[in-house]
């Protein structure tokens, strides 16, 4: 129990990483750069998967090493997608739908795509014992 513990705390601070990058680029292509929220959105998730991939591995999951990092990165970017997938959603339904300001919207959506990413990043990717 303490070691998952441990590991959810070291998934928070990568989490955080991420998400300063992911919400930095958010804005800064829709506030200066002047691109739409879901085009901004969809840019900067993109690269805070980059950060938090680079990251998770080296201080958050304990990987299988049968695998290669090629395959490693494949599995991680494809469930990725499904957490684009809830982040565009929400976003969309969020702001669009219910009017909220995309920029509480993003913190919205990170909250729920966190979870995601952490189960199945938990379920998918780390070695399993034994193994």
């Amino acid at each position: 129990m303490r070691k998952l513990l441990e590991q959810i705390v070291r998934f928070g601070v990568v989490g955080v990483i991420a998400f300063v990058v992911d919400y930095a680029v958010l804005l800064l292509l829709t506030e200066v750069v002047g691109i739409h929220y879901l085009i901004s959105s969809a840019v900067a998730f993109v690269v805070s998967v980059a950060v938090n991939y680079v990251l998770s591995v080296a201080f958050v999951f304990e990987t299988d090493k049968s695998r290669s990092k090629g395959q490693e990165f494949v599995l991680f970017a494809v469930m990725s997608v499904g957490g684009l997938g809830i982040n565009q959603l929400m976003m969309w339904l969020l702001s669009d739908g219910l009017f909220i300001p995309y920029q509480l919207s993003k913190l919205l959506a990170t909250a729920v795509v966190m979870v995601y990413n952490f189960i199945t990043r938990k379920l998918f990717l780390e070695r399993k014992e034994g193994d």
